[in-house]
């Protein structure tokens, strides 16, 4: 009986005092400053000036371009085959002109020249004519097998022309029709346009002496 009462007794005191700390009033917390004394608060620059009339401001001051003006020429040389050859012109030119970039543009160069005997209509027939081919002593050739060139017998391919007709003229006197194309290909090729003063033109040919293939053209200021 008195361990019953003795328990009731701590579990009241434990309610009271978990009331009191749950309802008590709280401390209020101290406000910080934002910064620590003796430190300059930082202030942006919209706060000091309104966006408006900075806004304003720039336009009022943006420079014209000295081409524009009228006090630039602008040319181009090239084409140069890779960006090496780039980097060593922009190199030697910068220190003598305004300004100064590079360019990517495409070219179409020959790759040699293809002999061939036009695409058969079957697998079969053209077989059959790279038999006769090899009957009469011919054995470089290929059958294409894919592709858009399918049954077409390909005789050989060359850099030179004169070598490309010869051969040509070599399979006809064994009584075919060979033909003969030059075959292309699209590569990239760089130019270098720079701005300068018409008072006083740069020489390039003087800077770029080993480079005698490259062409010049007027473009438009940049």
């Amino acid at each position: 009986m008195f361990l019953r009462a003795l328990f009731m007794l701590l579990l009241a005191l434990n309610l009271g005092a978990a009331s009191w700390l749950y309802f008590m009033p709280k401390a209020r917390q101290a406000d910080f400053e934002a910064t620590d004394a003796g430190i300059t608060r930082l202030e942006l620059l919209a706060e000091r000036e309104p966006a408006g009339d900075a806004a304003n401001s720039e336009l009022a001051e943006a420079p014209v371009t000295r081409a524009v003006a009228g006090t630039e020429v602008c040319r181009s040389i090239g084409p140069l085959p890779s960006q090496a050859d780039v980097r060593n012109v922009m190199n030697k030119l910068a220190p003598l002109v305004r300004r100064i970039q590079s360019r990517e543009a495409r070219t179409t160069q020959p790759r040699g020249y293809w002999v061939y005997i036009p695409a058969l209509a079957s697998r079969e027939q053209a077989l059959g004519v790279a038999r006769q081919l090899s009957t009469k002593g011919v054995r470089d050739y290929y059958v294409v097998t894919a592709g858009d060139q399918q049954n077409t017998i390909s005789l050989g391919l060359f850099r030179d022309q004169n070598n490309a007709e010869r051969r040509r003229t070599e399979i006809a006197g064994l009584g075919f029709t060979p033909q003969l194309i030059q075959r292309t290909e699209d590569l990239p090729v760089y130019w270098i346009d720079f701005a300068e003063d018409p008072a006083r033109p740069v020489n390039w040919h003087a800077h770029l002496s080993e480079l005698t293939e490259l062409k010049e053209q007027p473009v438009t200021c940049f």
